[in-house]
């Protein structure tokens, strides 16, 4: 059975930020995940890690452009400055969270040029932090419409270009179907890249054990294939209480 962390940005929502960490380890948990943990103080984030015995799995990156600009743009020509100095900053922020992986973002755009900027800002970020992993993921375009990476067969051929041991293939299961139509065959085809594992019931991004997947087969597909890293609930639960959502898991 996998190893199975909290997206505390999703669950636990009717409880205040700080207070989900207790409630995730209560409810089990190891291991939570935090989409955008700018806006609270990094060390209070910390001081609630340490305080439920909680590792951070993943982060995302860049920081939310409160100015109104869009979320992430590794893939924007002529943003590359901007990627620079917001990688910089969120560095100082894993260096209090200490995050296993940071989820890089590649914005809204479409072409090649958007494809040799990805590469090249990834490359840069792989080897400005070599000891800390990133990840990229592709999202769906009904999700979120016009997003450059929108395509496994697409990041596949992104990581091969940036050919750097630190950055690998976060695999989402509702995405994965939502583009591909068959999360568990996404799975086969590309579990040799994946570095993180996310779990939702498409189409409406719910717990596991609603909509097609199979997420029996999955996790089993998981165990055969030698995944050993975190698989993280990242949905939103379809209960009031996240606790009566959790009928799916197992540790």
């Amino acid at each position: 059975m996998p190893k199975f962390a909290a997206n505390i940005s999703l669950l636990f929502t009717e409880l205040p930020y700080l207070d989900r960490f207790q409630a995730a380890a209560e409810a089990g948990f190891q291991a939570v995940e935090i989409l955008f943990p700018y806006e609270p103080a990094a060390k209070e984030t910390r001081r609630a890690l340490l305080a439920n015995g909680l590792d951070l799995v993943l982060i995302n990156a860049p920081p939310p452009n409160y100015t109104g600009g869009e979320p992430g743009y590794a893939a924007v020509p002529g943003g590359e400055a901007r990627f620079q100095s917001d990688i910089r900053r969120v560095m100082r922020y894993a260096d209090v969270l200490k995050p296993g992986l940071i989820h890089i973002m590649s914005g809204y755009c479409a072409g090649p040029d958007a494809l040799k900027t990805m590469v090249e800002n990834l490359k840069w970020a792989a080897d400005f932090a070599p000891k800390q992993h990133f990840t990229i993921e592709p999202l769906n375009p009904v999700s979120q419409p016009n997003y450059f990476l929108n395509d496994y067969y697409l990041a596949a051929k992104v990581l091969a270009l940036v050919d750097r041991p630190n950055i690998g293939l976060q695999y989402d299961s509702f995405h994965a179907h939502m583009i591909h139509g068959d999360a568990l065959d996404v799975w086969h085809r590309f579990h040799h890249i994946v570095t993180h594992a996310q779990i939702g019931a498409a189409p409406d991004r719910s717990e596991p054990g609603r909509g097609p997947t199979d997420f029996a087969a999955l996790f089993e597909a998981f165990d055969e294939m030698g995944y050993s890293g975190w698989v993280s609930a990242e949905y939103t639960p379809s209960t009031a209480q996240t606790f009566n959502s959790l009928d799916w898991v197992e540790f």
